[in-house]
């Protein structure tokens, strides 16, 4: 086989290479940030406060909430808690290393309270998403 052959077949499987990889990325990219808040659907509030934040996100009628600290990795007490107009709250509270939640409400086309706490610190929403 001549030169320009050999280089035409190496040019076709690194860019099949390229492309398949690529499109793992963009098949994985969803997955990566569920793992990472364990909440399905986008992401639609961030409540921050002094020793960490509450991340609500939202799919359908479905919120979704999760308090993550700061300063990840030593056990603390941390609380998340969701709330839809007119029913109870759901809450997740405990000493967790890395994050608080999730926790789920179906909320539907109703407001939302949500809460977050780790340690002595926490933040509220008031009502949301209305």
């Amino acid at each position: 086989m001549d030169r320009a052959g050999v280089t035409t077949r190496r040019r076709l499987a690194l860019g099949t290479a390229v492309l398949s990889a690529a499109a793992l990325l963009a098949v994985g990219l969803p997955q990566e940030a569920l793992a990472a808040t364990g909440c399905p659907g986008r992401k639609v509030r961030t409540l921050h406060f002094a020793t960490g934040s509450v991340l609500v996100h939202q799919r359908g009628g479905q919120v979704c909430a999760v308090t993550v600290p700061k300063k990840p990795g030593t056990k603390r007490q941390m609380s998340v808690s969701v709330q839809a107009r007119g029913g109870r709250a759901v809450v997740d509270s405990g000493r967790f290393a890395y994050r608080a939640g999730p926790v789920t409400v179906h909320a539907g086309k109703r407001c939302v309270r949500v809460t977050g706490k780790v340690s002595r610190s926490s933040v509220g929403s008031g009502w949301i998403l209305c």
